[in-house]
């Protein structure tokens, strides 16, 4: 064996964490720390550099240097599942259409291929449903008794441009109807004047309105112009009380990127070295396909560990991605792709 082939059989035996069947893989654990924030420290924000040309060499060689295949694909993607805040943000959402996002977020991958799969008992169902603030009670009377979130967007999603007081009165009226997560978004503009404090007491009141809901922090990456940025916007969200920072809205023109993720996640374990929290990842926008989830699993267990591939600290924001990973199920369990009609959302 050539030494590349036997570096490369080393790291797919590292991937491997143990199971003899897939049904023994821990897919769902839901742990949810809850970040108690810390005062802001101005030079710890302004120290982060970003070097843009070895985060974006880092995250080109991973998809090329990390897979797992047939029994293991199959047990990384129903983590990926488990992992998913399935998500309807559009303009002509229904209450039917809700409704059925409910459903498919019970029941995310057909029965007869969890039986096929040997994961019949994992009780698997998706980490969060992903809402308007309008359809937070269809969604919680929709999940009654399963245990899963309604995680509501908040805050003036996607700009989050409307008045101050507005954005915290839609956070308590979220919370009210019963959301357990509320998606914020930050005034970018605070971001690229380097306003930190600004941002910080935003971020802060933020995480007051929502009580002990779980808050997740959107920093729209895309409008955020650089990877400096990016990070230090990390660290101040996290500062301030984010349970969660997450990628982007899904309505700007880049979104979830691997570099981006990069930087995020070492932005995480440089505030968990430092300030002794756990606080949760989410990439939103442009992961449609079940290669894309393999190599974001693959990120997060190399920069965060094993602790972090669970939905209590990782999640993706998606709709199409979980199509996509049944069309794999299903070939794992069978051998042949299907058509996309045989896996609707919703």
């Amino acid at each position: 064996m050539s030494h590349a082939s036997a570096a490369q059989a080393t790291v797919n035996k590292q991937l491997e964490v143990g199971p003899s069947s897939v049904s023994e893989f821990p897919v769902l654990m839901q742990s949810t720390p809850t970040n108690a924030g810390m005062p802001l420290d101005i030079g710890w924000v302004r120290s982060l550099r970003a070097n843009r040309s070895a985060i974006e060499e880092r995250a080109a060689t991973l998809p090329k240097r990390r897979t797992v295949k047939k029994f293991w694909q199959a047990a990384w993607l129903l983590k990926a599942v488990s992992c998913i805040d399935l998500t309807t943000l559009s303009g002509d959402d229904t209450a039917e259409r809700v409704r059925r996002l409910c459903y498919k977020a019970r029941q995310p991958v057909r029965q007869d291929l969890l039986t096929t799969l040997g994961a019949e008992n994992l009780g698997l169902h998706v980490g969060a449903v992903c809402v308007y603030h309008a359809y937070v009670e269809t969604a919680v009377r929709a999940l009654e008794g399963t245990g899963i979130p309604v995680a509501a967007v908040s805050t003036g999603f996607p700009a989050g441009l409307s008045p101050f007081p507005e954005r915290l009165s839609e956070i308590r009226r979220s919370v009210a109807a019963g959301a357990r997560e509320i998606d914020i978004v930050i005034t970018r503009a605070h971001v690229l004047n380097a306003d930190w404090e600004a941002l910080y007491n935003e971020v802060a009141a933020f995480r007051e309105a929502c009580g002990d809901t779980h808050m997740k922090t959107i920093l729209a990456t895309g409008d955020l112009s650089t990877l400096r940025n990016v990070a230090r916007a990390s660290l101040v969200c996290m500062m301030a009380g984010a349970d969660f920072i997450k990628t982007s809205t899904g309505k700007e023109s880049v979104n979830a990127t691997l570099p981006v993720g990069l930087v995020m996640a070492r932005a995480i374990r440089e505030y968990q070295e430092r300030a002794g929290m756990k606080v949760g990842l989410k990439p939103a926008g442009g992961i449609s396909t079940a290669k894309s989830a393999l190599d974001w699993l693959v990120m997060i267990k190399e920069e965060l560990g094993r602790e972090w591939l669970d939905p209590g600290l990782f999640r993706f924001g998606a709709s199409s991605l979980l199509g996509d990973i049944e069309r794999q199920l299903e070939h794992n369990a069978t051998g042949f792709y299907s058509a996309d009609f045989r896996h609707p959302v919703a």
